[in-house]
């Protein structure tokens, strides 16, 4: 795919009709496009739209992306974001502008979606072994020379499940070993000799190529400081034993990848001890959830916190929801519940009160459960909060937030809404 026909998709996201499939969105603008509704620039609290809603603030977005740009710059890092936090083409390309290497994926699903909007460089996090994926890939990589897609392999076995599968492919594809970040992590080659292992029966393939190492430090069991370090130097220490042993000769560059949202400063800090190799080192960093960051469990984890001379993230996410019964002095229920609000590792915070154009701080309101339609909230004696209210939510984990909107307002700080992000899950 061209720049330029990559365009053309994103152009083609603003030509979508705004009907029932997109929450929030004013009933009156049915029928019109995505990008006619855009122009009309209404407001979000005034502008016809319905609750509960989502925005995504576009003052924060920005600021988010300009951050992690610098941070991964200034620390020598090259950067392909996890797009399966937003699987939202519009941030994908932005993320790139912002000077991203490509774009880490989960699932082969996933890459159709990049694709299809002009992704040209994947890191797909996993082992693939679907035969029908592996020879779309396979497609794909002999249909577009400009096309790079990475995966890992853990396994002897994958790696035999995939040579079957692109027997005949005119291109190799690139796989790094993943290293397991301890027993009971999720996946990975748990030892070195394992790695080695798995390292040969690629090298007995000629349908994969062997280019770099990659793990995923979030999994270190008990992890703190010390203990993702440590493993990290594991991971750049497997690197070095397979150079040495030749197992990159005749490749470009060496991969080393790694780095969740939680531990990206230990990563800087350990891959800047790389020794040099017989060839460059790409050190790819893969971190995914600061593109909108939240309001519980990335604020608490964030390596900003532990560096806040680096700068800081800012939660772009609130969801908005609208009080519809105030049983008693002590509770009451807004409308958005388990399909509308992540949930899966914390409640949502009541944030803000909006009543009459004015917005005041959710003093005194704090969320309990959900519903499938419904958040429970209490409310200590004296709140003023009444049915009608606004309630601003602000919501914990980014990759289970975006995956509930189809199509999300990206509002300007005064309400403004200028732009609809698409999200394809």
């Amino acid at each position: 795919m061209t720049v330029d026909s990559a365009a053309e998709s994103l152009a083609r996201l603003a030509e979508e009709r705004v009907d029932h499939r997109f929450k929030g969105l004013p009933p009156d603008a049915g029928g019109l496009t995505v990008g006619e509704l855009a122009a009309q620039r209404r407001n979000l609290f005034t502008g016809g739209f319905t609750t509960p809603v989502l925005a995504l603030s576009a003052e924060r977005l920005e600021h988010n992306l300009r951050l992690m740009e610098v941070y991964t710059d200034r620390h020598g890092l090259a950067f392909a974001p996890h797009g399966k936090t937003s699987m939202a083409p519009q941030l994908f390309h932005r993320q790139i502008e912002h000077g991203a290497w490509g774009i880490t994926l989960a699932m082969p699903h996933q890459v159709r979606v990049a694709r299809a909007f002009g992704i040209r460089r994947v890191f797909l996090g996993n082992q693939v072994v679907d035969p029908a994926a592996l020879r779309w890939i396979a497609d794909g990589l002999e249909a577009d020379p400009d096309f790079r897609f990475v995966c890992c392999v853990d396994s002897v076995r994958g790696v035999e499940l995939m040579d079957a599968a692109l027997r005949g492919a005119s291109r190799p594809v690139e796989v790094v070993v993943e290293l397991a970040a301890g027993e009971g992590a999720r996946t990975g080659v748990r030892t070195e000799a394992e790695c080695a292992a798995v390292a040969d029966a690629v090298a007995g393939t000629r349908t994969l190529r062997l280019v770099g190492v990659a793990g995923y430090e979030g999994d270190v069991p008990r992890a703190d400081t010390e203990r993702v370090t440590a493993w990290l130097r594991r991971l750049v220490a497997l690197a070095a034993d397979f150079d040495v042993a030749g197992r990159f000769k005749g490749q470009d560059e060496i991969i080393v990848s790694a780095g969740g949202s939680a531990w990206f400063d230990a990563v800087a800090d350990v891959f800047a001890e790389i020794p040099e190799l017989s060839l460059p080192v790409l050190k790819l960093l893969r971190s995914g959830a600061y593109v909108s960051h939240d309001e519980g469990h990335y604020r608490k984890l964030t390596p900003f916190n532990r560096v806040p001379e680096e700068g800081a993230l800012e939660p772009a996410f609130r969801l908005w929801t609208q009080v519809v019964s105030r049983p008693t002095a002590e509770q009451a229920f807004v409308n958005a519940g388990k399909r509308d609000a992540a949930h899966d590792i914390d409640l949502p915070f009541a944030q803000v009160i909006r009543r009459g154009g004015v917005e005041r701080p959710a003093d005194g309101v704090s969320v309990t459960a959900l519903s499938d339609q419904h958040a429970w909230l209490r409310t200590t004696p004296g709140t003023d909060l009444e049915v009608g209210d606004w309630v601003g939510l602000g919501l914990s984990h980014p990759c289970t937030s975006f995956d509930k909107w189809p199509l999300i307002p990206l509002v300007e700080a005064d309400g403004t809404v200028v732009d609809y992000v698409r999200t394809f899950f």
